[in-house]
Order: structure tokens, then sequence, then C-alpha cells
């Protein structure tokens, strides 16, 4: 008989990035929980203090680290043995595409098989990480019920809540953006939402079913990806005709009901990949999406877009392409934010080199031995390595609109003749050559 009391409750959030760890800090306030890992040094960082993603109130999380009540408070750990004295386990690890742009579910498998060992009668798996629709249910539940000996909705039960962690804002954060949430019968869907509603201040949205609330946020990230993938093909006809995009926009922007979004870049865990998982689903049942995968396309070839053209205006300048210097400003996926998870500045980088230029990357945001381990490339991580070695570029291309950046002094790096491309439009544009 399904019998879920708030009372009783100790959570397992499993794992502690960008989405678990807000998630297990708010959830510490109120009930006992354990943050899983199986990255120890992650673990040990936490424990002192330190979070290389910049979303925890550390203030916070010492203070939950520092409960000892029996009803609440935090642990970390990355010892498995700790997980079987929990009762609500959240999974919230990445779910990234691979080399051919098909879901790679090795992260979430292997997170339901930790979990699946660790299953008791009445226990509740619920799966924040973002997938396709079906995917919780045909995919996640038969693991979880080979390493439990546990059948589904008989002994144990599943619920989906959709993360929607906005890396880099302080200002929508967890609890002030709407949950949606969901469950694998009535009574569980009514415990997942009164869970979630006792810490998220916004609300909650309870789905009708898991498929839905799992569909629900596969089309969030594909709507604004496709948005975004048109202004991004203007971008490249208005190049063609000779006009400012931003010009046309602001024009365009005067009516209320257009809707303003930006030329870009667009990478990170969520816009540059969901849509994958939803085009893979539709696949497997025998529809080939159109406007999912050519916004996808136009997007995907931005990058490639903006090296060539700096190229051409360093060729306008006079400059000897072979052999001259460039430096990228910024590698993050989004601004002030240390995530470079799905980053489409690789793409510049890699055509620059490809066109003989030698390429340096500054970024005062990213972790230089994540950058050397996800992309195997050396970064800069403070401006006075350049400024201190009077190093001056041909070519100079803002990727990224940290906030540091739009005060840079360019004039120590550069001389009439460097290049000076705007990806984001927030500099002054009589001080650069180009922009999207």
């Amino acid at each position: 008989m399904e019998q879920f009391d708030l009372r009783n409750v100790k959570i397992a959030v499993i794992g502690l990035g960008y989405v678990g760890l807000p998630l297990a800090v708010e959830f510490a306030k109120k009930y006992k929980v354990c943050g899983f890992d199986i990255n120890l040094n992650r673990v040990n960082d936490l424990l002192n203090g330190r979070d290389q993603t910049n979303e925890a109130d550390i203030d916070a999380l010492n203070k939950v680290l520092a409960l000892t009540m029996a009803d609440k408070g935090l642990q970390l750990s990355s010892d498995t043995q700790e997980l079987n004295t929990c009762n609500v386990f959240i999974v919230t690890v990445p779910t990234p595409v691979d080399h051919f742009k098909s879901p790679d579910l090795k992260p979430l498998l292997y997170a339901s098989e930790l979990v699946g060992k660790a299953l008791k009668p009445n226990d509740i798996v619920i799966y924040e990480s973002t997938v396709y629709p079906g995917c919780t249910e045909e995919d996640c539940v038969p693991v979880l019920e080979q390493h439990s000996g546990l059948t589904f909705n008989t002994d144990f039960f599943c619920g989906y809540s959709p993360e929607r962690i906005n890396p880099g804002d302080k200002v929508n954060t967890l609890t002030k953006i709407v949950k949606v949430t969901s469950g694998s019968t009535a009574k569980v869907a009514d415990f997942v939402d009164e869970l979630y509603s006792s810490i998220i201040v916004a609300g909650t949205y309870k789905a009708p079913s898991i498929k839905v609330a799992e569909a629900s946020k596969a089309i969030e990230n594909a709507q604004r990806d496709v948005n975004i993938s048109f202004v991004n093909e203007l971008a490249l006809i208005f190049d063609l005709i000779g006009i400012d995009t931003n010009d046309v926009l602001a024009a365009a922007g005067t009516k209320w009901n257009f809707l303003k979004y930006k030329p870009g870049l667009v990478g990170g865990h969520c816009i540059g990949v969901d849509p994958y998982y939803l085009a893979h689903k539709a696949e497997s049942l025998g529809y080939h999406p159109q406007v999912i995968l050519s916004g996808r396309r136009v997007n995907d070839n931005m990058g490639i877009f903006v090296a060539n053209k700096v190229i051409k205006l360093m060729i306008k300048k006079g400059h000897s392409i072979d052999g001259s210097r460039a430096l990228i400003l910024g590698i993050t996926f989004k601004e002030n934010c240390p995530d470079i998870r799905n980053s489409q500045v690789i793409d510049i980088y890699t055509e620059l080199q490809q066109f003989g230029l030698k390429v340096d990357i500054y970024d005062p945001y990213a972790d230089p031995a994540e950058v050397k381990k996800q992309y195997n490339l050396e970064i800069i991580k403070n401006i006075s390595t350049i400024t201190n070695n009077y190093i001056l570029y041909d070519a100079i291309i803002l990727a990224v609109a940290h906030d540091e950046f739009k005060t840079l002094d360019l004039a120590g790096i550069s001389n009439a003749k460097t290049v000076i491309f705007d990806t984001k439009a927030i500099l002054d544009r009589s001080k650069v050559d180009g922009r999207l």
C-alpha cells in the first residue's frame, strides 16, 4: 500500500552539480538530506566551502552542513552505503549528447543502478535530469527493478520534476521558479508535489503524467533554440545585405508582440542539447522533425560563421592571415558563469586555427583545469598574462558577455589594424569592426 509522509523523509540527492547542489541545500533546511556525488574531490571542495559552479550560497551551505538535528541538515558523501538510509532519491546527473548528437544516458543509467541497489519497499525515485518523453519509465525504471529486485508501482515508485536552473542567474533562483512535478501514481504525484511545494516559493504545477512533465522540459528549450536560430539566420541574411541585425531587431521590437530574441552562440547543458533528445524520441517513432533540427543546424554553425567573418575583416584590413594572432574573450557558454559545457566558442577557436592563426583564449570565470580536461586547451585566466608580455593581437573576438569584458581596455592589446568582432553587441559599436 502506498503510504507517504513528509515527516519521515530522508532525501538523497544524486549528483551535486549546477542542479543538485542548490536543491540539496534548500531541502536540507527542512529535511534530512544526503548529498551524494561519485566525485570525491567535489565532495571535499564543498565540505571546505568551495563551489566551482558558483551556484550555491556558501553561507547557506555551511549552515545546513552544521545542522545536527534528526529531522534536518545536510550530509555530503561519495560513499554509496549512505544511500541505504534514504527513502526519497532525487537524480540530478547530467544528460549530454555524444559526438553523433545522440542522447548519452550513461550517467543517468549509472545513477539509476546506484539507486536501485539502495531501494527498499515504498521508496520513491524522482528524476530531474532532462530526458526525452518516456525515458524515466522505459529506460530508468527497468534498471531500478533489475538492481533492486523490486517491482515498479508495487514496491517502489517514481516521479519526474524537470530542473529549471539558469546557471549564473542570481535573481531567478531555485525557489523562485515554478516547479513542474509528476508521479507514477496519483498518490505519488500528490506526494512529489507536496514535497517540492514545501521549498518552492513560486509554487508548483502538477503535470498529469511523467511523460507530460518530461516533454514540458524538452520543449521549453527546443522553443528557445528555434527562436534563436531564427534570429541567427536573420543575422546571416542581413550580413549579406550589409545592415546591422541589432538595428533591425530594435526597429521590429517597437511592436508590442515582437519576441526580442538576439543572435548569438547557443551552447550549455540545455538549449544546445535538449532538442536532440526530443528529435531522438520522434525519430524512434518514425517521425523525422524538420523545424527542430533545422534550427539546430543553424545554431551549430554560428561559431564557424563568426570565425569566417573575422577572417574576411582581417583580409580587408590588410592582414596576412597565416601566423596572425587572435584573442577570444570568453569560453563559457554564457556570461558571468563558469559552465563550459557544450560551448560553441570552441568552433570559433578551431576554425581560426585551421586558417593558420595563433589563438589565445582569456576567460576569468572558466576553470583552466576543466577546460584542459574537456577540450584539451590551455586558457589564460588573468589579463595580466597578456598585458605583462605586451602582446598585441591582430584580431579580438568578444564571444561571451562577462561583465569584466564590458570595461576591458582593449587599447593595450590592440592597434589601429586590429579587427574587433563583438558577438554579443555589448561594446561601443564605433570601436568594433563587426558584430552579430
